[in-house]
């Protein structure tokens, strides 16, 4: 039996500076990745569609995906593409990133796990990587970086063997 793939996706904003960082980690069978990274002059719902875009990549294909997330924006963007392709209200900006997300999750099943950033936890630790990708994000400008394997072997996220 093939276990579905488990996401965690933060993102983290600053109205005030008008800059976003998101962050991901992803376990994929015995493996575990994750990136992180931001942009200046984005409002919190494109680094939240840029964050999505980012975790997925190319469509993961028709092998499950759990998403685990504590921002109602990112547990909100599955369930906005589907009323999207219903003909239910469209997106009317961000349309190059609302694409790329509709691509990407077009043969996927998505289920939402709504968590809290408890301490030692997977939505802690890409918090916490989603606001340092925002603070660098200011300096920086546009930006993707991979999470450090060192890094990631703290996220709290156990590999699943088939």
């Amino acid at each position: 039996m093939s276990h579905p793939i488990r996401v965690w996706l933060e993102v983290s904003h600053h109205a005030a500076f008008r800059v976003g960082g998101w962050a991901w980690v992803r376990a994929d069978g015995a493996s575990i990745s994750g990136n992180a990274g931001g942009d200046k002059r984005i409002d919190h719902e494109r680094a939240a569609l840029a964050g999505l875009v980012a975790a997925f990549g190319k469509a993961p294909g028709p092998r499950p995906v759990q998403l685990h997330t504590a921002s109602d924006l990112v547990a909100a963007i599955p369930a906005r593409i589907e009323a999207a392709r219903a003909g239910e209200t469209p997106p009317d900006r961000d349309l190059d990133l609302w694409a790329q997300a509709m691509t990407a999750l077009a043969a996927t099943p998505v289920a939402i796990v709504r968590t809290l950033p408890a301490p030692g936890a997977p939505t802690a630790f890409t918090a916490a990587w989603a606001e340092f990708a925002r603070d660098n994000a200011k300096d920086r400008g546009p930006f993707t970086s991979p999470i450090p394997k060192v890094n990631l072997a703290k996220a709290g996220v156990a590999a699943i063997q088939d």
